[in-house]
Formats: C-alpha cells, structure tokens, sequence
C-alpha cells in the first residue's frame, strides 16, 4: 500500500499537468472553431438570400408573362390547377401542369447532384455548386429565349420558357439543402410560419432567426425588382437571378479552394 500511494503521488502532479495542457489546448482550438461555425452561419445566410431575390424575380417573371402561374411555389399552382379544372380552363391547367412538371424534374436532376444524403459528412461547398451550375445553364436557356421574344412570350414560347424557369428554380430548392437545416429559398411559408410562432412565444427573443427573416425580405426584395423590372425594363428581369447565382457559386468555389490545404 505505501508503495502505491507513493507511485500515486508521483504520477498525480505530472497527470495533472498534462490534463491542464490538454485542456489549454482545446480551448483556443473550441473557440476557433465556434467562430468559424459562426462566419459559416452568416456566409449561408447571406448566399441564400441572395438566391431568393433571384426566385422573387423569377416568380414575378413566371407570374406576368409566362400564363399566370408560378415557378417555385407549387402548392400555389397546385391551387391554381384545381381553379382551372373547377373552370375548365385548358390553358390555366396546361402551364400549372408544365410549371409543375419543370419544377419537378430540376429537383430531381438537383437532388442527384446534391447528394443530401451525404450532405451531413460535407461542408456546403462541396455539394452546392454542381446543381447551382445546372440552375445556370437552365436559366441562361431561359434568357435566351425572354430575349427573343422580347420579354413578351406568348403561346408555344410560354410552354418552353416556363418550364426552363421552373426547372431552375427546382435545382435551386435541391441545392439549398446543402446550405443545411432550415434553409429554403424558394417555398417560404414554413419559414414565415416559424417567424410568427416564435413571435408569440415567451421565448420570442431567443426563438426568432434572422436568417429566417432576411430570407422573406430577399424575397419580397426580388419581387419589387422584378415588378420594377416587368414595367419599364422587361429585357432585364433575368439579369437578376443570374447575377445572384454567379455571385454564390464564385462563393463557394472561393470558400472550397480557402478551406483546402495548401501543397
């Protein structure tokens, strides 16, 4: 028994010594990390409301030239499908049906590239911007054609821009799913329903998230652009989404080729 309580003693200062290293040393490493998570937070938040005033725009763009119908939010044309039937309306049903099946397809072709079933095990970086360059090419075809037919599509040229456009806007929901938890920049109502509820909660100061404010304020931003756009520079309107999608994916591709290793 001496002999251990003397072994005991003599490795008691030293362990405790190195516990206190170990514990200095993790300090400062915990606390770079909590600020990079932080500036990481803030850089989502930021691209992500930039993609919704490009989605603000576009709906407004679908809304007025492209036969009354929406390109990211489907319950909406999922409603306005149901009006169309109700009044056999042919032309109302055929662009929700379009519309919808745009939508469908580019989150489709956006969830393979994503792979969100990996998303967890990879930074936003690294899963967002090969469906953001699909959403690319999808919207330069789309200007394309609003260029052509003067911001003025009608007829067959409306059933062949409004799907382009969907189809982007699809991509784009896929995409977001990289940027993680809780972000959305196409359908917001979840994110205004989560406003409101942490509104008037007793926990309201704590519950309300700025992200999920500036996402609805991007939006309807868009839409006033677009509206602005629509009145007295039509030819423009794509600009906006395009501008906000080159912006995020030069972004992350600068936020990649930060975070790798230098050789």
């Amino acid at each position: 028994m001496p002999a251990t309580e003397d072994a005991d003693n003599q490795a008691g200062p030293g362990a405790g010594e190195a516990g206190q290293a170990d514990q200095g040393a993790a300090g400062p490493a915990a606390g770079e990390a909590g600020r990079a998570d932080r500036r990481d937070a803030i850089t989502i938040t930021v691209l992500a409301a930039a993609l919704t005033v490009g989605t603000g725009a576009t709906d407004v763009a679908s809304f007025t030239r492209l036969g009354d119908v929406f390109t990211s939010v489907m319950t909406g044309n999922l409603v306005l499908l149901g009006l169309a039937i109700g009044r056999l309306s042919g032309s109302l049903a055929t662009h929700a049906v379009v519309a919808l099946a745009g939508y469908l397809a580019g989150v489709a072709a956006g969830a393979r590239l994503v792979q969100a079933d990996e998303a967890h095990e990879a930074r936003w970086y690294e899963t967002v911007p090969a469906a953001l360059l699909l959403e690319l090419v999808l919207l330069a075809g789309f200007t394309v054609g609003w260029e052509l037919t003067g911001a003025a599509p009608h007829g067959a040229a409306q059933l062949v821009l409004l799907p382009l456009a969907a189809a982007a806007m699809g991509t784009q929901s896929a995409a977001a799913r990289g940027f993680g938890a809780r972000v959305s920049t196409t359908y917001l109502t979840g994110t205004l329903t989560s406003v409101v509820a942490a509104l008037v909660t007793t926990r309201r100061a704590a519950g309300v998230q700025w992200r999920e404010v500036s996402l609805l304020v991007a939006l309807t931003a868009g839409a006033a652009l677009g509206g602005l756009l629509i009145a007295n520079a039509g030819a423009g309107l794509p600009a906006v989404p395009l501008i906000a999608l080159v912006l995020v994916i030069g972004a992350a591709r600068a936020q990649d080729g930060g975070a790798r290793p230098s050789r």
